[in-house]
């Protein structure tokens, strides 16, 4: 009985891509087929039986203009624009949006110039590289229709963005609620001017932080106070900010900053702007006194260093050599927890990593020295002493400029609890009976003392603004520093902690919703007014203690928001604490003293941002390279301002949304 074959339920897959619309599918032989544009008749491999070649080389067929049916109907439109220009209608054409698949993006010109100026801007290109024949062919690759602008073209377009930037950054400090402090840079040219770059650190409405770039000015001599305090006038009038103004940072490239601060701090004194009188003006940058103090001792040891990066460089020159010098030091018996390593002369933090690794191996060296007769490097007996006392003492450096890179949110609380750990170290060391440690500590201690005594006040009204200290930290850091003397310290802070706390009292407060420290019911209730001076009786014969309670209310009130403050427990030392989050929710509770703490947390102790290295801040001025330094001043303005304000934004890090439409023939 013949077997009748069933008819196969298999249905092909309904093709679902747009861009079957455009074209068709051809059977060639032996199961190939070839996809053909119904346009220009134009074939395309599809299939070869077993493998699908996809629909990607078919999309781009019709979206980049490849079709010349395409390019005709374009050329069309453009010709049909251009002729009713000519009959007398001047008004501009409507821009060209073609509907196709859903694959086609639309090409906007001035956008393309934009996103060109803001990729300039960001990555440091130099203009010129709009004329570069290699980069316009690679972007008439990419969209012929762009049409590449010239060097001085692009400079407006740099600036245009710069002044759109700024309008927008003048808007958000038109509603900023309190200060902003500054910090002053100084860069140098290949030439004998120099320029000054003025950044402004502040706390927004929401409790962040914020540090923005405002200003980077071409003055003749950068080093002289009149340069300086004229940059810092002109910035301030600028932005609107000669009432706003907190605190200036400096680095150690101000030379004669006594004075100039002195002078600037007297004119915005007339105008009643300053805190304490002007006593917090002036800070130093934590991150610059940590690299001259380490820079200084290492340079204090030089030979020492030359001798150990020779060895270093002798070891490593070949695997040879680095197999035999582990022999030794498996042979003496030194564990080798550490890899030799060559430094950076820039970096004093490679240098000492360099000096503590080869610490570990110094007796290897020195037998290094006894059987191979072309090395002759070894540090003596009394320079390995040496390195380790100043590896001791860097350490401390080198994990305290650590501590500060590694916290995201660097408010001004946190470089007290780093700072007085140094000073008391270094202090301790002076007071060594052993005469290496004593010379070197004190070496390094003359430096760092200066910046103690310039910048523990600012310091320690910070640490004071962080629940999880308050004054208690500093009485025990000051009784180790100071010993017997500490109480004449510890009251010069608290004095002017209230002292600048009453310069806020004094102020006009911003109207806001009241807290009530007994609970939220009132609040809840929409009862926010103050307690009456006769308390209403409730009948229930309490009368007397009703009054009782209405008295103890008034003595709490009595009481400052600053020294009730005090006055409670301490936060707990939690991980990942955030202090500037714990004062957006205790805003309410204490609405003059969160103005004063919002303007104390955002002195920028440190003038290296969150994310840069404060190793590589280096001691001297920033050089500007030769194409900026040849460049307009207002133009090198722009592209340094634009770029900090830009990668601030969304659209630099998230693509945008590309408008995406049909093409209609």
């Amino acid at each position: 009985m013949d077997t009748e074959t069933a008819p196969s339920t298999t249905r092909r897959r309904r093709k679902k891509s747009m861009v079957w619309e455009h074209f068709t599918v051809e059977v060639v032989s032996n199961g190939c087929t070839r996809a053909c544009c119904k346009l220009c008749k134009q074939t395309f491999a599809y299939s070869n039986g077993s493998k699908v070649a996809g629909t990607s080389h078919l999309k781009r067929h019709i979206a980049l203009g490849s079709c010349p049916k395409i390019k005709n109907l374009e050329n069309q439109q453009l010709a049909l624009a251009s002729a009713t220009r000519i009959d007398g209608d001047t008004s501009d054409p409507p821009k060209k949006r073609y509907r196709t698949s859903g694959f086609v993006n639309v090409f906007d010109q001035e956008e393309s110039y934009l996103y060109l100026a803001k990729m300039i801007i960001v990555h440091e290109y130099p203009l010129h590289m709009v004329e570069n024949p290699a980069f316009v062919s690679f972007v008439q690759s990419l969209q012929p229709r762009f049409k590449m602008v010239d060097v001085n073209a692009m400079e407006g377009e740099v600036l245009s963005v710069y002044h759109k930037e700024k309008q927008n950054l003048m808007q958000i400090f038109g509603t900023m609620p309190g200060r902003i402090s500054l910090t002053i840079g100084l860069w140098t040219t290949s030439q004998t001017l120099g320029y000054i770059c003025v950044s402004g650190q502040y706390v927004d409405s929401d409790w962040k932080l914020h540090r923005r770039m405002l200003n980077f000015m071409l003055v003749s001599s950068p080093h002289s106070e009149n340069a300086l305090s004229e940059a810092i006038s002109v910035s301030l009038s600028e932005w609107n900010m000669k009432t706003k103004l907190c605190t200036i940072t400096l680095d150690n490239n101000c030379s004669s900053h006594d004075i100039y601060s002195s002078n600037l701090r007297d004119y915005l004194s007339n105008k009643n702007t300053l805190m304490l009188k002007g006593q917090l003006f002036v800070v130093r940058c934590y991150a610059n006194i940590l690299n001259v103090v380490a820079q200084d001792v290492i340079a204090s040891i030089h030979g020492i260093v030359y001798n150990i990066r020779e060895s270093v460089k002798f070891v490593k020159a070949s695997p040879a050599r680095e197999e035999k010098f582990a022999e030794i030091a498996l042979q003496i018996g030194i564990p080798g927890r550490k890899a030799l390593s060559l430094d950076v002369t820039t970096l004093w933090n490679t240098t000492y990593l360099m000096m503590e690794a080869a610490l570990e191996y110094k007796e290897a060296f020195t037998f290094l020295e006894t059987c191979d007769d072309n090395y002759n490097e070894a540090p003596s007996a009394d320079d390995w002493k040496k390195v380790e006392v100043v590896c001791t003492f860097l350490r401390l450096l080198y994990d305290s400029a650590n501590t500060i890179m590694t916290t995201i949110e660097q408010t001004a609380n946190i470089f007290f609890q780093e700072a007085w750990k140094v000073q008391l170290e270094l202090a301790n060391g002076t007071l060594s009976e052993d005469t290496v440690v004593s010379s070197i500590a004190k070496e390094m201690h003359e430096k760092f003392d200066k910046y103690w005594k310039d910048c523990s006040l600012v310091l320690a009204i910070s640490v004071v603004m962080d629940p999880r200290f308050k004054m208690k930290l500093v009485e025990f850091s000051f009784a180790k520093i100071y010993g017997e003397d500490s109480a004449r310290y510890i009251k010069v802070v608290n004095d002017n902690i209230h002292e600048l706390y009453l310069e806020y009292v004094s102020q006009p407060l911003q109207l806001m919703p009241a807290y009530v420290d007994q609970g939220e019911a009132n609040h809840m209730n929409g009862n926010d007014n103050n307690p009456p001076a006769t308390p209403n009786s409730t009948g229930d014969g309490l009368l007397d203690f009703d009054v009782y309670l209405s008295e103890m209310a008034v003595n709490q009130s009595t009481k400052s928001e600053l020294d009730q403050y005090l006055e409670e427990s301490l936060v707990p030392r939690i991980q990942g604490f955030d202090i500037l989050n714990w004062w957006k929710l205790n805003n309410l509770k204490y609405p003059t003293l969160s103005k004063m703490v919002r303007d104390v947390l955002a002195i920028p102790v440190s003038m290296v941002g969150t994310g840069c290295s404060i190793f590589g801040s280096g001691t001297g001025s920033r050089v500007l390279d030769d194409y900026r330094s040849s460049l307009r001043p207002e133009t090198v303005e722009a592209l340094f301002c634009a770029k900090d304000w830009l990668q601030y934004l969304p659209t630099m890090t998230e693509p945008s949304s590309t408008a995406i439409v049909k093409l209609e023939f």
